[in-house]
């Protein structure tokens, strides 16, 4: 049995029907109406493609063309512009520029397109060297080996000075204290390769100063032709950053260059005994530039370089004694009798034994440093001046002693029976009290007796 569904057809029954011929005239026209349409949208693509590569071909040419049009009115704005900066206002501006330059030593490379500044101080050390000398010193330095024997040598020592008077039979130089202490001889190196000997005038340790002398008919008329007198220059009126220029006879090897700037002024230092406010640089000072010249971009001294006092122990920091402090005590030494040597038998001698008041003793005791009497013996100039013993000997005859083996060396040109002028400290429940006295010298006695 068949079932009737709601559609009124009995499900499972299909009625038969003929099978036809499909009719491709449809399909055809359907096919045609299809292929017509794609080549019409591709032509329009291809037509509307063309177009825009036309465009973009014909603006491409014309900005082109623009540019190459625009170019030259370009270069002729910017030959304008040069034209307006050679005007009369901009070559002023421009000439006070390279005089300031000029003037300060510093050449501006800018308008050969550099970035940076060249410094060229060149003539200001052709004008200075001539003042600056070469010094050595001779000294016999003592030693003691293993077994505790004393054994002595001679020893020579490189420094530096600056030609800063000239009196009518000598050429003064000032110097270092520690370039010419312990000296046995002296020798002096101008700027034309004389070699000259030269003598201890005066000499002060806790700045670090000293003056020496070499004698005027010693030095032959070509060398004083070629030797100048240096210019003192103004150290209180330092700025930081400014251009310093570093002259002397670095390692020994002759006089050399260094340049920098001022690092820092007033800058207090303490060092083996010198102390006080000094002049910074970055300007290289080795051993040998003690003594030597620190100039400022005129040409003019405004330090007196000092090795001893910078150390090795950091790199880029010298040190020098401003020319503003110094000038005083150098007016001072140039003024003291020049020192030469009397013979052994000759030699006189105050009358004391001594030892020396050490760095760490004058802070642990506030002590002064120099020499303390240890002993006076009986009938000597010492005794009949007033020293006695605990007094501290700190100058002899206006320069500072530090050590005795400085106060021996200082024995050494004066002659017995000469009086001098000796500094001593005396200590009392206040503290320590300056005291001058004249000693009269006596003859060597004893070797141990100075």
């Amino acid at each position: 049995m068949y079932e009737e569904n709601n559609t009124g057809i009995y499900s499972g029954y299909q009625p038969y029907q003929m099978p036809q011929q499909p009719s491709t005239e449809p399909e055809k026209q359907k096919h045609s109406r299809k292929k017509g349409g794609f080549f019409k949208k591709a032509v329009a693509m291809v037509a509307l493609g063309a177009f825009f590569g036309v465009s973009a071909g014909a603006s491409f040419y014309a900005v082109k063309a623009v540019a190459e049009k625009t170019a030259p009115a370009q270069q002729e704005s910017s030959q304008e512009t040069i034209v307006m900066a050679g005007s009369d206002s901009a070559k002023a501006s421009a000439a006070a520029e390279n005089n300031t330059a000029a003037d300060s030593g510093v050449v501006n490379a800018a308008s050969t397109g550099a970035e940076t500044n060249v410094m060229d101080v060149s003539s200001v050390v052709q004008n200075v060297m001539p003042a600056v000398v070469s010094i050595t010193n001779t000294y016999v330095a003592t030693q003691q080996d293993f077994f505790g024997q004393t054994l002595k040598s001679e020893q020579q020592a490189s420094g530096s000075g600056i030609v800063v008077g000239k009196s009518d039979t000598e050429l003064l130089i000032v110097t270092n204290n520690h370039v010419v202490a312990d000296t046995d001889a002296l020798k002096v190196q101008f700027i034309d390769g004389e070699k000259v000997e030269a003598q201890v005038k005066g000499t002060d340790s806790t700045k670090d100063l000293a003056v020496i002398a070499v004698q005027l008919d010693a030095v032959k008329s070509s060398t004083l032709e070629s030797i100048r007198i240096a210019e003192l220059g103004d150290s209180d009126s330092l700025k930081v950053g400014e251009g310093a220029i570093a002259i002397g006879n670095a390692l020994g090897y002759g006089q050399s260059v260094t340049t920098g700037v001022i690092s820092a002024v007033n800058r207090e230092v303490n060092v083996d005994g010198v102390s006080g406010t000094f002049i910074q640089t970055d300007a290289a000072i080795n051993p040998g530039n003690s003594g030597g010249a620190l100039l400022n971009m005129k040409g003019q001294v405004i330090g007196i370089n000092s090795n001893k006092i910078g150390g090795t122990a950091v790199e880029g920091m010298g040190y020098a004694i401003p020319i503003s402090s110094a000038r005083p005590i150098i007016e001072d030494l140039m003024t003291k009798t020049t020192r030469v040597k009397v013979d052994a038998q000759e030699k006189g001698f105050l009358g004391i034994s001594g030892v020396n008041v050490t760095d760490d003793a004058a802070k642990v005791y506030s002590m002064p440093k120099g020499v303390m009497v240890a002993q006076v013996y009986s009938g000597t100039g010492a005794e009949a001046a007033g020293i006695v013993k605990g007094n501290i000997i700190t100058k002899f005859d206006g320069s500072s002693v530090s050590t005795m083996e400085e106060l021996q060396k200082m024995l050494t040109y004066y002659a017995a029976g000469t009086t001098v002028e000796v500094t001593v400290m005396e200590g009392n429940p206040n503290g320590w009290a300056e005291k001058t006295v004249e000693v009269t010298l006596g003859a060597q006695q004893n070797s141990n007796v100075q």
